[in-house]
C-alpha cells in the first residue's frame, strides 16, 4: 500500500493523540479529512500540534459527506460511545478501515453489529487500547506467555483516576445513553482490556458492585468493585474517579514472583516453618530478563498507530482487534449486571440477556443521580493517566 490516506472523525481531547500518532510515522500516512460538529476545533487540533499547511485537509460537519471518498484509506473514529457502533459501520461498509477509540461500542449488541460490518466489509476494525503499547506491559506480558514467573494465582487491578465534577457538565457525559456507563466502562476500559489480554480468557464468574460517591451531576457510577474467577485462579477489579493519588497498576501473584506494572518484582522465599525470607537473588534474576527486552520504539496512541500501519501495510499482524474489544465490552457488561443486580453473574452474556442490549441495560441500571447541568463543549487538556509506563 501506498501512503495510507485518514480521517480523524471527533477532534475533541483524544484526537490529539491520534493526529500526534499519524503524523509520529513520517510521511507513512497523509491526513485527508477532518470533522467535528464544532468544525473550529478541527483547526484548534491542528494548530495545538503545529500542522501550518493545512491546504488539500476537508473540514466538515458531516461525517457521511466522506464515506463516498476514494482518497481515504483509513478512518480513526473519536467520538463519544454512544457514536462509535453508527459511524464505524459506516465506514467499514463505505470500503474504509477503521481505527475506533475505546471503549469499542455502549453494547455488546452495538459490538457485535461492528464485527459483522468489518467481516461484510473485509476491511479492518481496530480498537484503540494504547496502555499495551508501553514497554513494561509489552514486556510483562511476553514474560508470562513464557511461564517465567510460573503459575498466576491472583491478578490485581487498580484502574485509580481524579475526576472532579466539572467533568460531567460536558453534554454526552453522565447518562446511560449518551456514555453507555460511568468509570468502569469508560476509565477502567483500559486496564481491563489488559486484563484480558494477559489472562487470554474472560472469566467464568462476576461478582461486583458500583456507587456514585462524588458526582451528583451524573447518573452512571464514580467507584466500582469487581472479583473474579477463573479455573485455578482469581482477579480483582477495582475503579474509581476520586483517587487524588491516581495509581493505576496490574498485579499478579505468581508461582515465583510478585510482578506489577509499571515494572516491580518481589521475591520470597520460605523459611523451614513457612514465613518468609527475602529473595534478592531471584529478584535480581527477574530484573536482569525484564532489562534484556528492547524499548519501543513508539508507545502509547504512536506505537498502537505504527501497528496499525503495519497491518495496513502486511507487515504485522493486528495487535488489538476487534474481537478483543469486544472481550473487553463482556466483561464490562457482565460487571454492571452483576453490580445491577446484586448477583453473580456467569459468562458469557447470552443475547437474550437484558445487558446485550443497549436498551436492556438502560432499562436494568439505577440512575445514581439525575444530571441537570450540560455544556456543548469543554475547554483544556485532557489527561491518559499512567497505568503501564
Amino acid at each position: 500500500m501506498n501512503e495510507i490516506r485518514v480521517a480523524i472523525i471527533g477532534t475533541g481531547g483524544i484526537s490529539h493523540a491520534h493526529l500526534k500518532g499519524y503524523l509520529s510515522q513520517h510521511g507513512r500516512c497523509k491526513i485527508t479529512a477532518l470533522c467535528d460538529i464544532f468544525p473550529e476545533k478541527c483547526t484548534r487540533l491542528t494548530e495545538d500540534l503545529g500542522m501550518k499547511n493545512i491546504d488539500g485537509i476537508t473540514i466538515t460537519k458531516d461525517y457521511k459527506t466522506l464515506l463516498g471518498r476514494s482518497d481515504i484509506d483509513l478512518v480513526s473514529i473519536c467520538l463519544p460511545p454512544s457514536l462509535h457502533c453508527e459511524v464505524s459501520c459506516a465506514f467499514l461498509l463505505a470500503g474504509k478501515n477503521v481505527l475506533c477509540e475505546k471503549p469499542m461500542a455502549a453494547s455488546l449488541e452495538e459490538a457485535d453489529r461492528m464485527l459483522e460490518a468489518e467481516k461484510k466489509s473485509g476491511k479492518m476494525l481496530g480498537i484503540i487500547s494504547q496502555n499495551r503499547f508501553y514497554r513494561d506491559a509489552w514486556t510483562v506480558k511476553k514474560m508470562l506467555d513464557k511461564g517465567i514467573f510460573g503459575k498466576v494465582f491472583l491478578t490485581r487491578v487498580n484502574s485509580m483516576w481524579y475526576r472532579g465534577s466539572n467533568y460531567y457538565d460536558l453534554w454526552w457525559r453522565g447518562t446511560w445513553e449518551k456514555e453507555g456507563g460511568g468509570c468502569i466502562l469508560n476509565h477502567a476500559v483500559h486496564q481491563i482490556d489488559m486484563l484480558s489480554w494477559f489472562v487470554g480468557k474472560l472469566p467464568d464468574k462476576v461478582t461486583a458492585m458500583f456507587s456514585n460517591l462524588a458526582h451528583k451531576n451524573s447518573e452512571v457510577e464514580d467507584t466500582g468493585l469487581a472479583l473474579l474467577s477463573y479455573p485455578g485462579a482469581l482477579a480483582e477489579i477495582n475503579v474509581s474517579l476520586n483517587d487524588m493519588d491516581e495509581r493505576q497498576y496490574v498485579q499478579f501473584q505468581c508461582e515465583k514472583a510478585s510482578v506489577s506494572i509499571p515494572w516491580a518484582v518481589k521475591c520470597m522465599k520460605q523459611l523451614p516453618n513457612g514465613f518468609p525470607a527475602a529473595d534478592p537473588e531471584s529478584e535480581e534474576k527477574f530484573n536482569k530478563l525484564f532489562a534484556d527486552y528492547p524499548e519501543l520504539k513508539f508507545t502509547g496512541h504512536d506505537g498502537e498507530i505504527e501497528n496499525v500501519l503495519d497491518y495496513l501495510e502486511g507487515k504485522n499482524t493486528l495487535e488489538v482487534t476487534s474481537r478483543q474489544g469486544r472481550n473487553a465490552l463482556e466483561l464490562i457488561y457482565a460487571v454492571y449486571k452483576s453490580a445491577a443486580t446484586g448477583s453473580p453473574v456467569t459468562l458469557p452474556v447470552a443475547q437474550d440477556d437484558p445487558f446485550y442490549t443497549k436498551d436492556g441495560t438502560l432499562s436494568s441500571v439505577p440512575r445514581f443521580y439525575k444530571k441537570l447541568k450540560s455544556i456543548d463543549n469543554a475547554e483544556g487538556d485532557i489527561t491518559l493517566g499512567s497505568a503501564a509506563k
